[in-house]
Order: C-alpha cells, then structure tokens, then sequence
C-alpha cells in the first residue's frame, strides 16, 4: 500500500515515540535495528520526518540520538503520510485514472470509496501515541523478528 520508505518511517515513528523523550534519546543504530531497517535507509527516513512536518526531532553529539514530543505523540498517522509525500495515496484513484470521479468513475470507484474514507478516517484518528501505547502493552509488533 505504500513505499518501503513510508513503511520503515511509520514503524520508526511509532518506536521513538515509545521509547524517545527529551531526556533519553535514541540512536540510529538502536532504530535501525528495531524496525529491520538498514543504517543509511533509516536516517535518510529521519531526516524526512525531522525536516517536513518536524514529527521527530533529533540533537547531535555523544548524548544526542532522535525523540519525540508530548505534543508531537498526539499527531495523527496521516502526518507521518504527509512527511513522506504519500498523502494523496489516500486522494487518487485506486486505478490509477486522474480524472475518476463520482461523475465518471472508474469501475472500482463506488467500492473502493467506502474503503478510502474508512482508511482516511483510520490515519485521521489514530495517533502516533496510540500505536506506540499497544507496543508497549505487547498487543503488536513492528518488526518480523520473534
């Protein structure tokens, strides 16, 4: 459904707003690592999610590594979409076609429409918070490892 990127910057997301405060920062190395994601992959994609939308925020030197705030924790998932230049996924025709209307749909149109709105609704609503919340509870995972 979306990029290698978007994926990687939504686990990412969710691990520093689980574990990264202010006070304890997280290193590239220690992401990488939890959401299976190569070094340079991994601050090619924080570097997204500081600059654009500023989801995440990093300080350099020995003590420095990337965190989230309180304030940024409570952002809706469709915020880290944005970061990665993927919000209008959830805008285009599920075919491809640009000019799929309701005047002239596509022959998915009227079916995928219910699912696009309950997709938007869900990136919409959730927060950053909450999925780091059900990590922390060991409801989910966001890595292949056992």
């Amino acid at each position: 459904m979306f990029s290698k990127a978007t994926e990687y910057a939504l686990r990412a997301t969710i691990f520093i707003a689980q574990k990264g405060t202010e006070d304890n920062k997280i290193g590239i190395g220690e992401i990488s690592k939890a959401i299976d994601s190569p070094p340079s992959f991994t601050a090619k994609i924080l570097q997204a999610l500081r600059k654009n939308n500023k989801i995440i925020r990093s300080v350099s030197g020995p003590n420095g590594g990337f965190y989230m705030t309180e304030k940024t924790r409570k952002l809706p998932v469709r915020a880290i979409l944005e970061a990665m230049g993927e919000n209008e996924m959830l805008d285009k025709c599920v075919l491809g076609l640009a000019k799929c209307s309701e005047t002239k749909p596509c022959p998915m149109h009227s079916k995928y429409k219910i699912i696009k709105e309950q997709l938007i609704e869900l990136f919409e609503t959730i927060t950053i918070q909450h999925l780091a919340d059900d990590i922390k509870n060991g409801d989910v995972f966001i890595n292949n490892k056992k």
